[in-house]
């Protein structure tokens, strides 16, 4: 019995990562969910699934050459049995997609929407179509033939496929075959088609391309077509090698390259699909039966369902879902005559992030202001941050960008910014080979009257004002010395690249850095609450975190536990610890999953009433306090404190869209007595409030 306690001490990561994922797909049943927002959860379910393969299927692969200790020691379980799970909750879950996407689709019926195929066209779509493949669609299609003395051409894991059967009534020989590539790259995924009065009528691309089968392969003489989609998914790690010869830029460019070479993980197909051919696939592509291969519906790269057209007329935009300027930035006041006078909380996305790009805008025409360093990790696509830093380089200001290469699936984006920048006369730096560089700091310093002025900010989130429209994250603005001091000391230590990191970090006194000191002052906080409590004092921990994974960390809350003090978690995503009977007070862990993405990472300890709050760039993971450079700041203002507290309770009272995070990980919504809280639409609430 004791040897199964010690098994299920903790969950494995990958196990919990397809929970949240299942969280997501719950969302896409609510049916209080506006339609469109159900078919945006469907398809950031399809792409968290995707990457999922690519990243964390991939790695447990990888792991079955490890020892079955060492490889339990990292994942928490033998890879093989955790890949084993995995398979059977992936089936479970896709047939449950499915199910929902026709309830999904029976809704859209009833709103005169409809999705038609290749075979449901009326004589007017059936001109607009082969016209719209001649003139639009045509010149971006390349079929590619098969057989088997022919290798087959790579496959792009992100693309989708056309897998094609093709037949002549008269011919005595076998079917032949050919795959084409869905450009929705080029020509975007969906075709609105000329629909009856009152109606809207859309098609996909990849059936577009079906109709248009006879007129692509006329040379051939085929009459008959069989057409179905499928996609693959492959390895996307990429090793960065120890070459000192090798820039590191030279290595991600690399890496980016080797992805195209990475070993299939997953094989979806219609399941449908002439069966001789998938048979044909699986061969060229040297997958096995031990490798996920999952036959499906028709539509597969459901991710590119975030951009179905907007033609849901009657959806309107709640009054809580339309952001609103902080008030203390409400008047025509410049941005940073506010932050030398006072700290300003910035509560994403119900505060616009316009406060942030007028403030390096400022910068970038101010006279006085001299330098200004800032880390990226991602930006939008047409960032109004990064511009703003050009521009402010355009006019003579010092301006240091330290850019991330390493941000997953963005490094080729990030790689094209670095040139920009460079040749605009921003000095990029480029972190260090061994850890990433994920804090999210400003500093601006500007001179008046021979006086240095130093200004900026620390935030929870990426400085990106896309995402900053749907994730909750924190920003602190402030002009504190304390912490403007370390972010100088923290962009000196980036500077030396060659010089050890760690040892330049050291000289932080007030934010919490990792690697350095930010999970041991973690640890430090949590034994002080144990002390309290065992003292028979209130003793109170609250974390709000995207994953909690890291075992010293779990254990110690374990003993808080078993001590007896009260702790709350808002984790959104991966969840390894497990309640156990000999915890005087249980975990009470809850995750929120609605509209807006929980970002933000904030950590309350009661400290004896003294009540210390920190908000931070760091999850509690191996890979953010071990590998990353991270970033942690105290909330000394207690207005803003307070106001970090409150919001705090109020997500921890959500009855509507928290799950009970519980050993089993079943997603069972909290349920109670209380009116119904829907601590999303609270928080708005909330703050809309402080405006007036």
């Amino acid at each position: 019995m004791a040897k199964k306690k010690m098994i299920n001490r903790f969950i494995p990561r990958d196990i919990s990562w397809l929970s949240f994922n299942g969280r997501v797909l719950q969302e896409a049943a609510d049916e209080n969910v506006p339609l469109s927002e159900r078919i945006k959860f469907l398809a950031i379910f399809s792409n968290n699934l995707d990457e999922f393969f690519r990243v964390r299927v991939a790695g447990l692969k990888r792991a079955l050459i490890f020892s079955d200790k060492e490889a339990k020691e990292i994942f928490f379980e033998k890879p093989q049995v955790i890949l084993d799970r995995l398979n059977d909750l992936v089936i479970q879950q896709q047939q449950n997609f499915d199910h929902i996407w026709s309830e999904v689709q029976a809704e859209m019926v009833k709103k005169k929407v409809f999705i038609k195929t290749d075979e449901e066209l009326n004589k007017k779509q059936q001109e607009f179509v082969k016209l719209y493949y001649e003139e639009v669609v045509e010149s971006n299609v390349i079929p590619l033939m098969l057989d088997d003395a022919r290798h087959i051409s790579y496959l792009r894991d992100k693309s989708l496929y056309l897998g094609i059967a093709m037949h002549k009534t008269d011919w005595e020989y076998e079917t032949r075959f050919a795959i084409i590539e869905i450009p929705t790259h080029d020509n975007g995924r969906f075709i609105l088609l000329p629909s009856p009065k009152g109606e809207k009528h859309v098609m996909l691309l990849e059936d577009v391309i079906k109709y248009n089968l006879p007129h692509i392969f006329s040379y051939f003489g085929f009459d008959t077509f069989k057409a179905h989609a499928f996609k693959i998914t492959r390895d996307a790690e990429f090793d960065i090698d120890n070459d000192i010869n090798t820039t590191l830029v030279e290595k991600i460019e690399k890496g980016i390259k080797n992805r195209r070479k990475g070993k299939p993980t997953r094989f979806v197909f219609d399941k449908d699909m002439d069966s001789t051919l998938v048979a044909f696939l699986i061969k060229k592509l040297n997958l096995s039966k031990k490798d996920s291969i999952i036959p499906g519906q028709r539509i597969h790269n459901f991710k590119n369902f975030m951009d179905f057209p907007n033609i849901f007329k009657s959806e309107k935009l709640p009054l809580e879902r339309r952001s609103f300027d902080h008030p203390d930035f409400a008047g025509r006041q410049r941005i940073s005559d506010v932050l030398v006078k006072k700290d300003v909380l910035l509560s994403f996305p119900y505060h616009t992030f316009h406060p942030i790009i007028d403030l390096l805008r400022e910068a970038a025409i101010d006279p006085d202001v001299r330098s200004i360093q800032i880390t990226i990790y991602r930006m939008a696509e047409n960032s109004k941050v990064a511009n703003a830093l050009i521009n402010a380089a355009r006019n003579g200001k010092e301006v240091t960008v330290m850019l991330e290469l390493r941000a997953r699936f963005d490094e080729k984006h990030n790689l094209t910014w670095k040139e920009r920048f460079e040749t605009e006369g921003v000095k990029v730096l480029l972190g260090i080979p061994d850890k990433k560089v994920h804090a999210k700091l400003c500093i601006i310093k500007k001179r008046v009257t021979n006086k240095t002025i130093q200004y900026g900010f620390v935030s929870t989130g990426n400085f990106n004002e896309k995402t900053a429209k749907i994730y909750g994250d924190y920003c602190l603005m402030t002009s504190n010395r304390n912490i403007m001091a370390d972010i100088n000391k923290i962009f000196t230590a980036l500077k030396k690249s060659k010089g050890d990191l760690s040892q330049g970090l050291k000289s932080c006194k007030n934010l919490l850095i990792s690697p350095n000191n930010m999970r041991t002052t973690f640890l430090s906080l949590i034994d002080n609450e144990i002390a309290e409590a065992r003292a028979g004092n209130n003793a109170r921990i609250i974390i709000k975190i995207n994953s909690l994974s890291d075992k010293l960390l779990i254990r110690h809350l374990y003993q808080a536990a078993a001590a007896g003090v009260k702790i709350e978690m808002i984790v959104r995503g991966i969840y390894c610890a497990v309640n156990q009977k000999k915890f005087k007070i249980p975990l009470h862990s809850i995750s929120i999953v609605d509209e807006y993405l929980e970002h933000a990472r904030v950590m309350y300890f009661y400290a004896t009433g003294k009540e210390l709050v920190y908000i931070s760039s760091a999850d509690w993971m191996p890979r953010n306090l071990d590998f990353r450079v991270e970033a942690a700041a105290q909330i000394t203002n207690k207005k803003i404190k307070q106001e970090l507290i409150d919001m705090l309770e109020i997500q921890l009272k959500d009855n509507v869209k928290a799950r009970i995070l519980n050993n089993k990980l079943d997603n069972t919504y909290v349920q109670n007595t209380k009116p119904p809280h829907r601590s999303q639409v609270e928080l708005y609430k909330y703050l809309r409030k402080k405006t007036k």
